[in-house]
């Protein structure tokens, strides 16, 4: 993993911690930082040391904010990646699948596709200053299937619609009294209140916890085949005036006009 560019990974004592490591970019992703995280919990998954895995940003502006609407806009996709695909599919499956109770530790802004990453993650921990929101429909863009079908399922039809319709950004208390994080803390003790929830998980049956987390899985993995279909749609709505009108007014720091695309 010597070559890793965008991701950091190491384990202490039995937890693994996987860090999006572009703190220039609000730690959103391109397409190398996805294979990145694809590898990294991969690697956990077949690593007889981890037992809990801890999923953060650096620095203390982002946890995630995404796909890199930057790069998005220089060359109109996430860039290259080892396969030729943006397996964004592959790491929301990875995160989900890996037998491992999985942590998200929210240092800062965890939007758009970063807010879906933290959604997959079985624990969410904060900071008070995090916050937490989608952002889709406001650069043309969307992520359904788990963003939006295992959001229902965790706050509630109403509140998940809310998010998604108004694009709102939302403190870690509120995500704490939707259900939408487990935690609350100081900044200063993000890494060791990860530390001690994992002490904890590591004390349990790895068996055990490994078929818990699969049963959770099961009653929501038909948005797995609805992701599939809204990735198909999103590559064909990628390329359209509409989808450019949102990418375009992002980059330059404008609001959208998406009005002459209400009749489509």
């Amino acid at each position: 993993m010597e070559d890793f560019t965008d991701v950091t990974y190491e384990v202490d004592n039995g937890l693994a911690w996987i860090t999006i490591n572009r703190p220039e970019r609000y730690n959103s992703f391109r397409a190398r930082t996805v294979d990145e995280l694809v590898f990294s919990f991969k690697r956990a998954w077949g690593s007889d040391e981890v037992g809990a895995i801890a999923l953060t940003g650096a620095g203390d502006k982002a946890f995630c904010t995404g796909g890199d609407q930057k790069q998005r806009k220089e060359t109109g996709d996430y860039g290259p990646s080892a396969s030729g695909l943006f397996e964004i599919d592959s790491l929301h499956r990875v995160i989900r699948d890996v037998p491992k109770p999985t942590i998200a530790a929210v240092n800062g802004f965890a939007i758009g596709g970063g807010h879906v990453l933290h959604l997959l993650c079985d624990l969410t921990i904060a900071v008070e200053s995090a916050r937490f929101g989608q952002n889709g429909p406001r650069v043309g863009s969307f992520d359904a299937g788990f963003g939006t079908g295992l959001m229902a399922r965790a706050i509630g039809e109403k509140r998940a619609r809310e998010i998604w319709f108004l694009c709102r950004q939302y403190s870690a208390e509120q995500a704490v009294e939707w259900g939408l994080a487990n935690k609350v803390v100081p900044a200063g003790q993000l890494h060791a209140e990860v530390r001690a929830w994992a002490d904890e998980i590591l004390k349990l049956s790895p068996t055990a916890l490994k078929v818990i987390k699969q049963s959770f899985n099961t009653d929501t993995e038909h948005f797995a085949g609805i992701g599939q279909l809204a990735y198909s749609s999103l590559k064909m709505f990628g390329e359209t005036e509409e989808a450019n009108e949102g990418i375009t007014a992002f980059n330059e720091k404008r609001a959208p006009d998406f009005s002459p695309y209400r009749g489509n």
